[in-house]
This record gives C-alpha cells, structure tokens and sequence, in this order.
C-alpha cells in the first residue's frame, strides 16, 4: 500500500490509499468504487485471477499461461525453495510472467469467502484476511493453479509473499 502511494504521489495521481489502507477516490474520500480510485492499487482477487487466466485471450489453463507447470511456475518441485527473478518462466496469454508460484501475490481484498452470488469485480473489506493468489516456491503444484488461493493477517509479512500493482484505466465513455 505503501509503494502504491508512493509510486502514485510520484506519477502525480491522487494516493489510491488512506494510513490505514482504505481505499481513496480522486478527490481524498472513502470508496469501494475501484472506477473512481486514480492511483495505483493491488488488484482485486476477481482482477488479479482475469489476469492471471489471460483475459479475453484465456486457453483455459490450469496455470497461468500452461497446463504444464515447469514451463510457468516456480514451485516447491524446481525452486530450491528459493524466489528467482520474475520472467525467467514462459508468461501467460497476456504476456504476465509469474502469476503461478514463485510468490504468494497480495490482493486488495479483506474478505475470506467468495460472495454466494454472480458478481462482476467484487471488491470485500469484510473479513479479517488478505487474499492471496498465486502460490509459492513452497507450494505443490495444486497450490500454483490459477485458482489456488491462501489468507493471510493484514500486516503479516515473509519471503513468499509478494504483490503486483494495478491501476484503473479509464477509455472512452468513462468505462473501465
């Protein structure tokens, strides 16, 4: 959240967080309306798993980008249980490199269930969790699909858990 604002404040976007990480509209005030959000955020888990799947662009893999985990994933099996430097695996239809494994990746959402209905881009500050995607180095191979997902306390913090930025894009019409 932090790097977020930072990088934002940077770009000379209003900061997408308040000191204690709710989220801000353009003009300063609370929202859950990611479409008036202007700075960079951590993607929601619904953001984070389109990507992850390949967008429009999806083949449907059980992995970001492959059905075959070697080729896009660092995971317990052939990392040592080391971290490497992103891109050194083949990225997925969108061109994301390590969406499965290396590092667990932190979501904007605090919310610990899915909704029980049909919901476009749910954003949760309901629950006590983060969510996590993605798996890690120290995880099996189950635990790198795309659909692979952990909890974890707000300010918890280790060597599998990272993060990867989002921004609001608006186009014409004011659609995001």
């Amino acid at each position: 959240i932090s790097y977020c604002n930072w990088l934002s404040e940077k770009e000379g976007l209003p900061p997408a967080y308040d000191e204690l990480g709710k989220l801000l509209d353009c003009d300063g005030s609370h929202t859950t309306d990611l479409r008036r959000v202007a700075g960079y955020r951590l993607p929601t888990e619904a953001e984070w798993e389109y990507a992850a799947r390949g967008g429009n662009k999806s083949r449907d893999y059980i992995f970001a980008g492959s059905n075959d985990v070697d080729e896009v994933a660092w995971y317990i099996e052939n990392s040592s249980d080391r971290t490497r430097e992103v891109g050194l695996k083949s990225p997925n239809e969108l061109g994301l490199y390590d969406m499965s494994g290396n590092v667990w990746e932190l979501c904007s959402d605090n919310s610990d269930r899915y909704s029980e209905g049909l919901e476009i881009n749910p954003y949760g500050e309901t629950g006590v969790f983060k969510i996590l995607r993605g798996g890690s180095v120290r995880e099996d191979r189950e635990e790198v699909t795309i659909s692979a997902r952990d909890l974890t306390g707000e300010r918890y913090t280790n060597s599998s858990i990272g993060f990867r930025i989002a921004k609001t894009v608006l186009v014409d019409g004011g659609e995001q």
